[in-house]
């Protein structure tokens, strides 16, 4: 039985794990009959409102005042509390390493919403990713959180997908050394030799049908690579 690592970032497409993403990838998996093992990083983050609260018309376009969760006991909530510290990953204990999106992978895991090009990953995730492709096994990810596999793997000059191959993002991943290819909502980009699977999801859809069928199908292709 294959089992798959997925690493969260939290809870909410704003500032956490993109749920549709989320749920979209871990059913694709269970599917197949395989397991999976939700991993997520501990430390503090930024909330950011998911919906645009408006006192009166001075107030128009503010957000809530901000307050600070914890990554670790946000992501509990998608794993429904089967989650286990990021520091305990070891790619030897499972067959492919799994990002969904969501601006947790921009905001948490990374700092490219904040840095752009001079964005930063979290160490953690960074020898999780490296880890894991040294082992020579898959790494897969959605939406914006291939920008984080561009900052890692770049150097190896990866090919990946973050949906329009002319926005600022695919922009940023050629900078890193990562080679974009342009995909639609529920293509998937495959790179054999690197044995990196990235699909757009809502860097290119618009339906949550799209999703779900991007998740899938990148989880198909997984199938493939795993053999």
């Amino acid at each position: 039985m294959k089992k798959i690592a997925v690493i969260l970032s939290g809870c909410g497409n704003r500032d956490g794990s993109e749920l549709q993403e989320s749920l979209g990838l871990l059913l694709a998996i269970d599917r197949r009959g395989w397991q999976y093992q939700c991993f997520a990083p501990e430390g503090m983050f930024e909330v950011v409102p998911h919906i645009d609260v408006v006192d009166d018309e001075e107030d128009e376009g503010k957000l809530v005042d901000i307050e600070q969760r914890d990554i670790f006991v946000e992501s509990a909530r998608i794993a429904r509390g089967n989650l286990l510290p990021l520091e305990q990953y070891r790619p030897e204990d499972y067959d492919a390493l799994a990002l969904p999106g969501g601006m947790g992978a921009a905001r948490n895991l990374s700092t490219f919403a904040f840095d752009g090009p001079r964005m930063e990953v979290v160490d953690l995730v960074t020898d999780a990713i490296l880890e894991t492709y040294r082992a020579k096994k898959p790494v897969v990810a959605m939406c914006i959180a291939p920008m984080v596999l561009a900052k890692v793997l770049g150097r190896y000059e990866v090919r990946l997908t973050l949906g329009p191959d002319d926005n600022q993002a695919s922009e940023v991943a050629r900078g890193f050394g990562a080679q974009v290819q342009a995909c639609g909502p529920t293509d998937v980009c495959v790179d054999t030799e690197h044995k990196v699977l990235t699909t757009p999801a809502y860097m290119a859809a618009s339906r949550i049908s799209e999703i779900f069928a991007g998740a899938e199908n990148m989880v198909a292709e997984l199938e493939q690579m795993l053999g």
